[in-house]
């Protein structure tokens, strides 16, 4: 069956200017899926305008009247915007009339409205926010959650975020058996407050494929396939990457912008330059997924342009085929059974 992905069409920095060609390219290079854009059909219908018969059957719109600001606060999109595109997509994922949603939109009131309407998997108390991240390994990338949906974390919650990750790596990256590291301050058993010593327990007494802490710079050097943390630690260090990546990138042009030698030498370096952009260009590697859910969502960046929104479609895409909902619900009954026998 075709995979059926709606997409939050109003959200975002750009909405539908950007979401609207997103979707087009998807269908017009993957002929087994259906796309359904949610949001106010007058600018949606505009947008799509005449397609190709292959396109439109494949492409829906539903309407609503109301959009979740970037800054809304959580609370008051819960209460006062049960029409906007952005609950309206992820209902539809809860009355399967959709298998996934993607969402651009404000990352508190996604992850509130996806909570408060989807609900948590069993054994699961709290959703993480999970992404991947380049490392200097090729062809490698590392799944780091959590990534900001959580501050504060128990080591129990830290353990069913490893479950959730090793999962989510193993079916969408192909991995049979990934190797889960602890975000740490060192690697020595002492470091770390009790919490993280005690996942670290945990997770030593699972069957679980993990290979102890890791530290921040181990994030990048592809030594693990998840590495695991709160949100709070997650979402300081991804900004923190984000920033070091911008800074570099100014530098880069700034000196190669210096006089005709360095042009000249830049030029002559552009090739290089080009496939390590292609490599680190955050918008491969856009689409961010809330795990531990009853269903699907995306979160795609904010400022998302169309290749990045396209990556996180295809991100949606991938999840509903291998199932991963199913797959985290089935592997955490198994562990807790375990368990529940060495108990």
């Amino acid at each position: 069956m075709e995979p059926r992905i709606a997409l939050d069409a109003m959200s975002g920095d750009h909405g539908p200017a950007v979401i609207v060609p997103a979707a087009l390219h998807v269908l017009s290079t993957n002929d087994d899926i259906r796309l359904v854009l949610v949001g106010d059909q007058n600018i949606l219908n505009e947008m799509v305008g005449k397609q190709p018969d292959h396109i439109k059957r494949r492409l829906f719109i539903h309407h609503t009247t109301q959009v979740v600001a970037m800054d809304e606060l959580p609370s008051s999109a819960l209460r006062n915007k049960k029409d906007s595109s952005m609950r309206v997509a992820i209902n539809l994922v809860k009355q399967r009339e959709v298998d996934a949603c993607v969402s651009a939109g404000n990352t508190g009131a996604l992850m509130a409205t996806a909570r408060y309407v989807l609900k948590t998997l069993p054994g699961i108390d709290r959703p993480a926010i999970i992404t991947a991240l380049p490392t200097i390994k090729e062809n490698h990338n590392t799944h780091v959650l959590d990534l900001g949906a959580n501050i504060d974390t128990t080591s129990e919650q830290l353990f069913q975020f490893a479950i959730m990750g090793s999962v989510l790596t193993k079916a969408v990256d192909n991995i049979s058996n990934p190797r889960i590291g602890l975000l740490n301050i060192g690697q020595e058993e002492i470091k770390g407050n009790e919490n993280i010593k005690e996942a670290g327990r945990l997770l030593a007494n699972s069957n679980i494929n993990y290979i102890g802490f890791v530290e921040g710079d181990d994030i990048y050097k592809g030594i693990a396939d998840v590495v695991v943390c709160d949100g709070f630690v997650g979402n300081v260090a991804l900004k923190t990457t984000e920033g070091v990546a911008k800074m570099i990138s100014h530098y880069l042009k700034q000196e190669f912008n210096k006089n005709i030698l360095t042009r000249f030498a830049g030029l002559i370096a552009l090739p290089v330059l080009n496939s390590l952009r292609h490599k680190i260009d955050p918008r491969r590697y856009n689409g961010a997924s809330l795990l531990g859910l009853r269903g699907i969502v995306i979160k795609s960046h904010g400022s998302a342009d169309i290749l990045s929104f396209s990556q996180a479609i295809r991100e949606a895409i991938i999840e509903v085929k291998k199932n991963v909902p199913t797959r985290i619900s089935d592997q955490l009954a198994t562990l807790l059974g375990e368990k529940r026998r060495d108990g």
